[in-house]
């Protein structure tokens, strides 16, 4: 059986194969995987604090709808916000390097 792709597979795949689109496209989906990754470890801290989304709201002077929908659709919340939650949940919003392989220089 063979594989049925979608018209938008199909057209993902072609695009893929231009090395500018293909960057920008992994660029991009680092950037969503970095911010689910936020949302997803400022949730667990919501719960460990026994807290409600509207709770939460409250505690940062957001509307209960914004709050609920930063951690249940995908959003690309301001950092103002983060911060605020994280003030809210007694936790700080860390940036560290990655880790990277050292490039050699040619001697």
């Amino acid at each position: 059986m063979g594989v049925d792709m979608s018209y938008r597979d199909r057209r993902l795949a072609t695009r893929m194969d231009d090395p500018a689109f293909r960057a920008e496209y992994e660029s991009a989906q680092r950037q969503i995987a970095q911010i689910d990754a936020v949302m997803r470890r400022l949730d667990a801290l919501r719960e460990e604090a026994g807290k409600s989304k509207a709770q939460l709201a409250r505690d940062i002077d957001k509307n209960p709808a914004t709050v609920r929908r930063l951690f249940s659709s995908e959003v690309n919340p301001e950092l103002k916000t983060l911060v605020a939650i994280a003030e809210a949940l007694d936790a700080d919003l860390v940036v560290k390097p990655r880790s990277r392989r050292r490039k050699r220089v040619a001697a």
